[in-house]
């Protein structure tokens, strides 16, 4: 809905946001499960509030006791190439640039470029909430902080710690033709959408006549997804076992 920084801001309400939508759906009954999904989104906002209410500590500290002790990665050359939007993966790059460039990006994105953060290169997820605590207009300290540890899978009710974002499945599905990327990335504003979301897949032939040389025009892949994936989910299993073992 884009009405993030002027909830932020206090310009508007949730609860005139809530009766909004309910007379929207109710005027237009076809429009009710897409309301309802959103009205849901309005919710969870609510509930990061409460959290912060109740956990004053959570900008600061993990909600989830099993991930006080963490072993996240230094990894200032990692960090500063997602904050540039220079990972080799379109998708969370674009989304970085979008987030520098305008200070907003879609929730979906946010969550992609999250997941990389603390998945792919297993950077504390605090590096993430003040990077967009500085560049984000609808920056908020509850949201901000609640949905980071709810990424990082130390949050409450947080995502389950196996979900790790596929950086190129995710970018196919959002964003089949490569729109979104073409206008954030526009290095790789040549290439098919076959290849757009992994051009390092892309056969020599195709990058040569998109104008692309990896490792120049546009990077190669700071990490490798599937055995990133794999380091992680053998870390959170970790926790997730000292935790079991503790109860």
């Amino acid at each position: 809905s884009a009405l993030s920084p002027h909830l932020a801001f206090g310009e508007i309400g949730p609860r005139q946001v809530w009766h909004a939508a309910r007379h929207a759906a109710d005027a237009r009954p076809e429009l009710a499960p897409g309301i309802d999904a959103f009205l849901r989104e309005v919710g969870w906002r609510e509930f990061q509030y409460h959290l912060l209410h109740h956990a004053p500590e959570l900008p600061d500290n993990p909600l989830d006791p099993r991930f006080a002790d963490f072993p996240w990665r230094a990894d200032a050359a990692g960090l500063q190439a997602w904050q540039r939007g220079r990972t080799g993966y379109p998708i969370v790059d674009a989304g970085m640039r979008q987030l520098w460039e305008t200070g907003w990006m879609h929730n979906r994105v946010r969550m992609i470029v999250a997941s990389f953060l603390v998945k792919d290169l297993l950077l504390p997820w605090r590096e993430g909430e003040r990077w967009f605590w500085d560049t984000l207009v609808d920056a908020d300290l509850a949201q901000n902080a609640g949905n980071w540890q709810w990424v990082a899978g130390c949050g409450a009710d947080a995502a389950p710690f196996f979900r790790v974002f596929n950086p190129v499945l995710q970018g196919e599905k959002f964003d089949p033709q490569g729109d979104y990327v073409r206008r954030y990335v526009p290095e790789l504003g040549r290439l098919p959408p076959r290849w757009i979301h992994q051009p390092w897949a892309a056969p020599t032939e195709v990058l040569r006549q998109a104008g692309i040389k990896l490792g120049d025009d546009y990077p190669r892949p700071i990490v490798d997804h599937g055995l990133a994936r794999d380091r992680a989910l053998a870390l959170y299993n970790e926790r997730k076992g000292k935790v079991d073992m503790a109860s």
